[in-house]
């Protein structure tokens, strides 16, 4: 699948250089002579794709781009270019979310590193969203009940203590626990609380205190 690289920069001989040194590297490349015109036709998130963007540009900036796309739900990698160093400019960027801020001229293959990880990030991070959606739907597949259920073990409350705060018995604790269990994929304790902790149900020290809990009383 071709990355696209979405390239927005005033400067019309730039934008012609950088799209065909891209494009020789294999590239699809989408020039923007402004950041409006970027947002009139919203990048697609469904390839590969990377945004390289000059802080000073007409009309909407750089990093004002960086923060609309951010409040439209964007989740594509910013790489920033520059013909002035800026310190705070960049670490604002930087903090912000921006993938990278080089400083020009730039060599063409600091660039193209510059993109190779940019396109590797974003797309472990779409895998990572992917992940916790499946988990997610897993997680809504569950009852009222098993929902308690589920969030009561992961904290590591005992059999004996959920079936006293649910007033219901130790065995249909043990029920819903089973269908927790196949309702959600997973064959151990651990793998219960590894879905929690993804799912931002559980924090990590969370986790361990769970965990810890359990080796010692063996459920």
């Amino acid at each position: 699948m071709t990355a696209v690289v979405h390239l927005v920069d005033d400067d019309a001989s730039f934008r012609t250089a950088v799209g065909r040194q891209l494009r020789a590297a294999g590239y699809e490349v989408i020039t923007y002579e402004t950041a409006t015109q970027l947002l009139a036709r919203l990048p697609s998130e469904t390839n590969p794709a990377c945004i390289i963007l000059d802080v000073r540009i007409p009309g909407m900036s750089g990093p004002e781009l960086q923060t609309r796309l951010i409040e439209l739900g964007s989740n594509l990698p910013i790489i920033f270019l520059t013909g002035h160093a800026d310190v705070p400019a960049t670490v604002r960027a930087i903090k912000a979310g921006a993938e990278d801020f080089l400083i020009k001229p730039v060599a063409g293959n600091k660039l193209i590193e510059a993109i190779e990880r940019a396109i590797a990030h974003q797309q472990a991070s779409q895998e990572r969203r992917d992940e916790i959606g499946a988990l997610r739907r897993l997680v809504d597949s569950l009852t009222p009940r098993e929902s308690e259920v589920f969030e009561s073990v992961v904290h590591g409350k005992q059999n004996k203590q959920i079936a006293f705060e649910l007033d219901i018995t130790e065995r249909t604790v043990k029920a819903h626990r089973q269908s927790v269990m196949e309702k959600l994929k997973v064959h151990s304790l651990l793998e219960l609380v590894f879905v929690a902790e993804r799912l931002g149900i559980l924090s990590h020290s969370d986790h361990d205190k769970t965990l810890d809990r359990n080796a010692w009383t063996g459920t």
